[in-house]
């Protein structure tokens, strides 16, 4: 049977990679993006686009009656943002707080309890975190803004984890520090090479695994 796969921002760098490999594996995709060009890309490959600005309320509505009757065995929730780039202890704007906060946790706080109904069974459902937002890791205070955002959006997948136990598998997945154009050119990983771990990653789960943080390559991280 087909593997039916979602990828939720899916228009450049780890998201549009994702979604590549997967159609190249022959898999069903649907993917995300906010704007006509990335659309048209992703039409091109072969994927089943959808419109979504998970920063709208309004637009992420109406998300489950887009997906209505599918069954994704994959679902990856990757849309983000940076933020500014700081090195200390810089008090963030208001307008950069809302934009970070909304976009990598509000954003899955509002697309993952619309798409419950369209799970399969037993399905892998991804949010792409990073080793940035681990406390037992932490060792640099760069980027606090960001950090932030991922250690919420730990939490929200450990919540779902909980909410959806016996649905489907629950993780957050660090990529490693890839080569895009959040990550930049001295980064160590190729988008390709980052991806085919991730995918080997969900591939790999098990219920065991539920409500886990991993790197890229399966290997548990601390929260």
């Amino acid at each position: 049977m087909t593997p039916t796969v979602l990828i939720v921002g899916a228009s450049r760098g780890i998201g549009l990679e994702l979604a590549t490999q997967y159609l190249a594996d022959g898999a069903r995709v649907f993917a995300t993006a906010r704007d006509d060009a990335s659309l048209a890309r992703l039409r091109s490959l072969g994927a089943r686009v959808l419109r979504l600005d998970v920063t709208d309320a309004a637009s992420v509505s109406g998300l489950a009656w887009q997906v209505d009757g599918e069954g994704f065995d994959t679902i990856v929730v990757n849309a983000g943002v940076y933020g500014p780039k700081t090195s200390g202890l810089e008090t963030p704007t208001a307008t950069d707080f809302d934009r970070v906060m909304h976009t990598n946790v509000l954003g899955p706080m509002r697309v993952i309890p619309q798409l419950v109904d369209a799970l399969a069974e037993g399905a892998r459902l991804g949010v792409i975190s990073s080793r940035m937002g681990s406390m037992g890791l932490r060792a640099g205070a760069d980027g606090w803004l960001y950090r932030a955002s991922k250690a919420a959006v730990n939490s929200v997948l450990k919540d779902a984890s909980i909410a959806l136990a016996g649905r489907a598998i629950c993780v957050a997945l660090h990529p490693g520090w890839v080569r895009t154009d959040m990550g930049g050119d001295g980064a160590d990983l190729d988008v390709a090479e980052s991806v085919r771990a991730l995918r080997n990653t969900l591939a790999a789960l098990t219920p065991a695994d539920n409500g886990r943080f991993l790197n890229h390559d399966g290997q548990g991280l601390d929260w």
